[in-house]
């Protein structure tokens, strides 16, 4: 290092930024970043709703709030080393408090599922389940009744040109 003291701080501080920079830049550009899922994770997940969506509509379980439930798998996301999935599962024609209560019945019977989809699934290792309620439907209706309230549509329609 020519011309610089050996306690220049600054320079140390800027080859730690400019170093920072580049990770960070590796990572946004890395087929493998860990925030978008693999083509892999989406393909398991994919199989695992349609397979777990089947096992769900024959209502083959003991529990009574299972077997009498009507319940729509709407995703499932699958861990990067495929060993956890979490399971997006909505109630129909349910409340919250509904929804809840199957949520907590689905994962007292991940262990049963797992070994039931196992059978029709090939792979080296099954994810285990967890599920979870999903709430992107209330979200979008949220979404949707502010979209349709008159102030909102007084606000988004064409202004009138009567000068």
């Amino acid at each position: 290092m020519r011309g610089r003291a050996p306690g220049d701080d600054h320079t140390a501080a800027r080859r730690a930024a400019l170093m920072f920079r580049s990770f960070r830049v590796r990572a946004m550009t890395d087929k493998r970043n860990p925030r978008q899922p693999s083509q892999r994770q989406l393909r398991v997940g994919e199989e695992l709703r349609h397979v777990l969506a089947e096992m769900l509509e024959r209502h083959d379980f003991r529990d009574p709030t299972l077997a009498e439930a009507n319940i729509t798998v709407t995703s499932v996301d699958a861990s990067p080393d495929l060993k956890n999935a979490t399971v997006f599962v909505v109630p129909l024609g349910g409340g919250a408090e509904q929804a809840a209560e199957i949520v907590q019945a689905l994962n007292r019977a991940a262990g049963f599922i797992r070994r039931r989809i196992a059978g029709q699934m090939r792979m080296k290792y099954l994810p285990s389940f967890s599920f979870q309620a999903d709430a992107s439907f209330d979200h979008a209706g949220r979404i949707d009744a502010l979209l349709h309230d008159p102030k909102v549509a007084r606000d988004l329609a064409p202004p009138d040109d009567e000068d």
